[in-house]
């Protein structure tokens, strides 16, 4: 007896054929438009790279790449988040919302890479004269990121759905006490109206050769907070400390005691821990034993748990060596950002994207990062994916690569086109396996 295969079922069957023949069509242009694009990608950023801006001051960057998104047709929203941009893109037929972001702040580090487009531009930074550079490639991310804009607007009546193109300003944090990057982004809505389904997001690394992606599912890049520990003694002459509580030896005795929450305390098995006490401060004179010492420093987990449970054993190390040498201790901790973490099943669904645009042997997974992002905030709201793609000169030692932050900090910028194709595949493929889950 024949067994007859129901229409459904057939249907079923043929979706992933039909899908990837509509797709390939797709992919040959995305290829082709943004090879050609390489010229006006460098010309993007190198303008930026030669103009920056700190973070939430960033109101000649944006209006660049606002004239820029408006020049593309696309609706402009202007003044998020203090210096945000964001553009939408409603494409020909019905879809999810995908989101692209970009950071756009640069740095208080003076350049010392002789380049044509070299940063000599300075700034005020909490009452200080400071040079300027784009040490961390953000200026590589706004260039990819109108790349694909362009790009995606000349295909909109193949998109399926809505494209948010966020062009993000503070993503190396507000000064002082202001508010900013993607936690005042996500409060004022960008996440919402309309709401987005999956976001995504890509850093430029100094150590990885171009042409290259590397991503991690889960847990990528660490929480980043950071601590004040106020370690108050009592003062007396340098001579007579037995007069007095020297908050200099029990501060020395917490910096010593915080490491031993790494090392004895935390299931490093599980996922790692860093504290690092950056500042010390105490004193003025060297024959007097001051009245306080100050402690800053960074905590960085990839598990929020872990993440819970470092603040909790700070606070009672901190408060608890202090008292055993007659002193006391405040202990303050700013959560900066979230651990960035990559949905698994939407990166799963998505790694063919990044290797149809790079091809296969140019992806591959990586380590997870103590460095912290603070595209986090925005997996709260929607399913996200962060990875890294290369800016490393082809042939270079990856260990004699200037590290991000620093003034010899440097990225070829001839393969931008690679992130571009990644943003605009992510974009279609998304939307098609959408509406094949259907």
């Amino acid at each position: 007896m024949q067994k007859i295969v129901p229409v459904a079922s057939l249907l079923l069957l043929l979706i992933p054929f039909i899908t990837n023949v509509d797709a390939q069509p797709i992919t040959a242009g995305i290829h082709s438009k943004a090879e050609a694009l390489k010229p006006q990608l460098i010309e993007w950023r190198r303008h930026i790279h030669q103009h920056p801006e700190l973070s939430n001051r960033e109101v000649k960057t944006a209006e660049y790449i606002a004239q820029i998104l408006r020049s593309f047709g696309l609706e402009v929203q202007t003044g998020i988040a203090k210096t945000g941009v964001v553009a939408i893109l409603k494409g020909g037929r019905p879809g999810p919302v995908v989101a692209l972001r970009a950071d756009m702040d640069a740095l208080p580090v003076k350049e010392r890479v002789d380049i044509p487009f070299k940063s000599t531009v300075t700034a005020d930074y909490l009452g200080q004269t400071v040079p300027v550079m784009h040490a961390c490639g953000h200026d590589s991310h706004i260039s990819m990121l109108l790349g694909a804009a362009q790009i995606l607007s000349g295909m909109k009546k193949d998109i399926p759905g809505t494209v948010k193109f966020i062009f993000q300003p503070a993503e190396e944090g507000p000064p002082g006490d202001e508010e900013g990057g993607a936690p005042l982004m996500v409060k004022e809505g960008v996440m919402d109206n309309p709401k987005v389904d999956a976001v995504f997001g890509m850093h430029i690394q100094s150590d990885i050769e171009v042409g290259k992606l590397q991503y991690k599912p889960g847990a990528f890049m660490a929480s980043s907070d950071w601590f004040t520990i106020q370690v108050k003694g009592k003062q007396s002459h340098g001579s007579q400390p037995w007069k007095g509580v020297d908050p200099i030896v029990a501060a020395t005795a917490i910096i010593n005691g915080l490491q031993t929450i790494v090392s004895r305390q935390s299931e490093l098995t599980k996922a790692p821990v860093v504290i690092t006490v950056g500042k010390f401060n105490s004193g003025v004179r060297p024959n007097i034993m001051p009245e306080e010492a100050l402690l800053e420093g960074t905590i960085r987990t990839l598990d929020s748990k872990m993440q819970q449970e470092t603040h909790d054993r700070i606070r009672k190390m901190a408060t608890g060596i202090a008292a055993t040498y007659g002193a006391s201790a405040d202990v303050h901790i700013d959560t900066k950002t979230l651990v960035t973490y990559n949905d698994p099943a939407l990166v799963k669904k998505m790694l063919p994207s990044l290797e149809t645009a790079a091809g296969k042997d140019n992806v591959s997974e990586r380590e997870w990062v103590t460095g912290a992002e603070d595209f986090s905030f925005y997996g709260t709201k929607a399913p996200a994916f962060f990875f890294y793609i290369g800016g490393m000169p082809k042939g270079s030692d990856k260990s004699k690569a200037p590290p991000h932050h620093t003034p010899d900090f440097y990225i070829d910028d001839s393969q931008l086109d690679l992130g571009v194709k990644t943003f605009c595949q992510l974009v279609f493929d998304y939307a098609r396996l959408q509406a094949a889950s259907k």
